[in-house]
């Protein structure tokens, strides 16, 4: 619960007290009463670790200041659920509770209520609720849309925790990132849980190191304090993705990829029958890197030294499982792998629920690039959270997480092939400009980039992006158009409910 703005924000009190003010004023001209609170949940950052926390893997992103707010009043005696957008765009909703399907959620209908219909449902399986209000409720949220900062994700968790308020029945933090994963799959997306984990859990002031497996776990990260300060500017490409729409050919398609890879390499290391990989939905890189290395000795080294040992041998076993195949396996391909039939593999893969479209399949590609990138998530987290010796110099840290950052993109390009044009060219725009770092963020194939520059150089970065991509790409963008689609920002605060005065 937070009872104060500054529970929630770092600075720019005053523009987040009138923002709230106004979803207040608004919310009495539409329904005649005061809410009793407002929902809360940040878009993120993936600053590294991209595509790999379906996989089992962690990742580190953090809460951005950019979110989604839910002003509610809750109806006794009634279970529906009146829907209205600050944003005129977005055309009032209003459904009911169905005891047989809590409510239904059409997919075939790009519409911007059934990401708060997912969370919803999502809530109410989650604490058991059978006889749920009915709920008044505006939403405003200034989190970039089909842009890699999860403004999906923040309206689910927002949604999500808004019922679950209502209903006088919140759950703890993991238990609400549990229920929003499992939400945002009734639109038919098959993510990781990173977006859900980031907007939730997230702490002021901090990234997150966020681990899957064996169970969820959520490691504060201060970022490295150097002289000059570090910073990370977001710009928007202004290439939009729909992550849901296109699902098939991209998001889903590579979640399927990553699926099929471990089936094989889990057959090829010779540990597909042991009880720890056999039948087990869905099997990750992760699982069959663990059952691999299991009883395998470990004393005398670290955690890290014991990471980038077995990513580093997975790295070898993938290339040499999947190199015969270097253009792609076809279906036929991958079920005689397999010893199955096209139909079973389709069902293994749950492709009835995540539809794919492919002629081939890269699971080589895919592979180097999920062992490569987890290799950099640990090294990152590492440079962040060492001592600096004597013979390293603040520029040498700044130089090193740049690095990985621009390795993380170059492999996002070539092996995971989730970039696109105008990405790559801001990349290389931004390099040229001084960035340390530059990356997409996001699930990619347009949208947001990060950049890790020194705090002496934004103003400076910031123009000379403004000249070399922004006026040439949309010049007609307005002075508050650019400030949204290119801003510094800083680790933000996870979600929550922000309590209202009753007079």
């Amino acid at each position: 619960m937070f009872t104060a703005l500054s529970d929630i924000y770092t600075d720019d009190l005053l523009k987040h007290g009138v923002r709230f003010q106004t979803l207040v004023e608004e919310f009495i001209k539409i329904y005649g009463t005061k809410p009793t609170f407002i929902a809360r949940a940040p878009g993120r950052v993936n600053i590294i670790g991209e595509h790999i926390d379906y996989c089992g893997f962690p990742v580190f992103p953090m809460a951005i200041v950019p979110d989604c707010l839910i002003a509610v009043q809750t109806l006794d005696g009634s279970s529906t659920v009146k829907l209205a957008n600050v944003n005129q765009e977005f055309s009032p909703r209003e459904f009911s509770y169905s005891p047989t399907c809590t409510v239904a959620i059409d997919n075939s209908q790009h519409d911007w209520t059934n990401y708060f219909k997912c969370g919803y449902k999502g809530a109410l399986d989650a604490i058991e609720c059978f006889a749920p209000k009915g709920m008044q409720c505006l939403m405003d949220g200034n989190v970039p849309q089909c842009v890699g900062l999860s403004s999906s994700s923040a309206l689910v968790c927002c949604a999500a925790l808004a019922t679950m308020k209502a209903n006088n029945k919140l759950l703890s933090q993991e238990m609400v990132v549990e229920a929003s994963v499992a939400s945002e799959r009734y639109i038919g997306t098959n993510g990781g849980g990173m977006d859900q984990t980031a907007s939730i859990m997230s702490q002021p002031h901090s990234a997150s190191f966020i681990e899957f497996d064996p169970e969820l776990n959520v490691t504060p990260v201060k970022l490295p304090s150097t002289d000059p300060p570090l910073a990370f500017v977001i710009a928007n490409t202004l290439a939009t993705f729909d992550k849901a729409t296109t699902a098939p050919v991209y998001y889903n398609l590579r979640v399927v990829e990553t699926r099929i890879g471990a089936l094989i390499l889990a057959r090829y290391l010779d540990i597909a029958d042991r009880p720890a990989c056999k039948n087990v939905d869905p099997l990750t890189f992760k699982i069959v890197m663990d059952e691999y290395f299991s009883g395998k000795d470990t004393a005398g080294r670290s955690d890290v030294e014991v990471w980038i040992e077995r990513l580093e041998a997975m790295l070898a076993a993938s290339g040499k499982a999947f190199g015969g195949r270097p253009d792609g396996y076809t279906r036929e391909q991958i079920a005689a792998e397999l010893g199955v039939s096209v139909q079973e593999l389709s069902d293994k893969v749950h492709e009835s629920q995540f539809p794919v479209r492919a002629e081939r399949f890269q699971l080589l590609k895919r592979a180097q690039h999920v062992f490569s990138e987890t290799l950099r998530v640990v090294r990152f987290r590492q440079i962040c959270e060492q001592e600096k010796s004597a013979d390293t110099s603040d520029s040498d840290v700044g130089r090193e997480l740049g690095a990985l950052m621009n390795q993380s993109q170059d492999s996002c390009r070539d092996q995971f092939e989730c970039s696109c044009k105008e990405l790559d060219e801001l990349c290389t725009i931004a390099r040229n400009a001084g960035s340390l770092g530059s990356r997409l963020t996001g699930a990619g194939w347009g949208g947001c980039s990060v950049h890790l520059v020194y705090q002496r150089d934004i103003d400076q970065f910031v123009d000379t992006l403004k000249e070399k991509y922004y006026d040439k790409h949309s010049p007609d963008l307005t002075p508050q158009q650019l400030s949204d689609t290119i801003f510094v920002t800083v680790p933000g605060s996870g979600a929550g409910i922000y309590a209202l005065d009753k007079d």
